[in-house]
């Protein structure tokens, strides 16, 4: 009798792209006609958070342009070497927050989990680019302490699904963290924050339909789109499955330097979240993290961006221009 073979189990297509990610500066700026024309940062210096980026996101890049909207948020430039006075590792008070294993408490009503410290992307102005994910992230045994701790504070109605990006995981982990969750009583709503949707599109399968379709919670789910061209009809498919499976959909975008920071860009991005059957939540003034001081915009600039497509756009198309800073009950809005 010849023995059965185990089942295969099928890696997803999603998983398979965000492995294949580019990972080399080289080779992204080869692939874009590039090559010589931008002056990446020594490999040794950004050796815990270097370049990655997925293929599919990639593809949205302007051949021959190293001035690319895309490209720029992306790409280990050689200025993230300059130190600037008040751009520190923790620019929002994260560390403080830490209240329990992989919980943040920053605001009334709200715990936010540290789901993993993976992304599919690494966006070079990312507030957390410093953050200990392995001093703070919970271990496999203290995932049920963190449920518990949850489950105890019956003033919290809302819990945020962040990272790195939460749906970096895999879907059986997360409908199984989600099951549990549904379980508490006092909880409402559930938040997803992930940048995943916009840069790996496959990401939104039937798997993770299934678990969200499943829970008693009302789930909101925050993407981060910085400019209209990351999102192309891929981007648009998934985030109509999203739209039909229930989520609300927002998004929070960051002000940048050289990337968005034109009324023009803001104006086609809102635009497009309308086409997509997403509301524009949050435009962030820049966490000045350190490394990041060449995307920053003043809040004059920014302040002005913000009234001038006020006056183009209706109001529920224009983002609250906003702040965050460490200590305060919620996001300081600047306009």
């Amino acid at each position: 009798m010849i023995p059965q073979s185990a089942p295969l189990i099928k890696t997803p297509f999603w998983q398979t792209e965000l492995a294949n990610a580019v990972k080399n500066p080289e080779a992204l700026l080869k692939q874009l006609g590039l090559s010589g024309k931008l002056q990446n940062i020594p490999e040794e210096l950004i050796r815990n958070f270097p370049l990655r980026v997925p293929q599919s996101y990639v593809d949205k890049m302007r051949f021959g342009d190293k001035n690319d909207p895309l490209l720029r948020q992306v790409f280990p430039l050689i200025d993230e070497s300059i130190e600037h006075k008040g751009f520190v590792h923790d620019p929002v008070g994260d560390h403080l927050a830490i209240t329990s294993p992989g919980i943040l408490q920053k605001y009334n009503g709200r715990a936010l989990l540290l789901t993993t410290g993976a992304c599919a992307i690494h966006c070079r102005y990312c507030f957390r680019r410093h953050f200990p994910y392995t001093d703070s992230n919970p271990l496999a045994s203290q995932w049920q302490q963190t449920i518990e701790s949850i489950q105890d504070d019956t003033s919290i109605n809302e819990v945020i699904f962040s990272g790195g990006d939460p749906l970096s995981l895999g879907d059986e982990k997360l409908a199984k963290l989600v099951e549990q969750l549904d379980t508490i009583k006092h909880l409402k709503r559930l938040r997803i924050h992930t940048r995943l949707p916009v840069v790996l599109p496959n990401r939104i399968n039937k798997q993770l339909l299934a678990w969200i379709n499943k829970t008693r919670l009302n789930v909101v789910m925050v993407i981060h789109s910085n400019h209209a061209n990351e999102l192309g009809e891929d981007v648009a498919e998934g985030l109509a499955k999203l739209h039909h499976a229930g989520c609300q959909l927002l998004n929070q975008a960051v002000l940048l330097q050289g990337i968005n920071d034109s009324a023009e860009s803001l104006v086609q991005l809102s635009e497009r979240l309308s086409e997509v059957n997403t509301l524009p939540y949050y435009l962030h003034l820049l966490d000045r993290v350190a490394g990041a001081s060449h995307f920053d915009v003043s809040d004059e600039e920014g302040v002005v961006l913000i009234n001038t497509i006020r006056a183009i756009l209706p109001g529920y198309l224009v983002p609250r221009l906003v702040r965050e800073q460490q200590g305060e009950m919620s996001k300081t809005v600047i306009a």
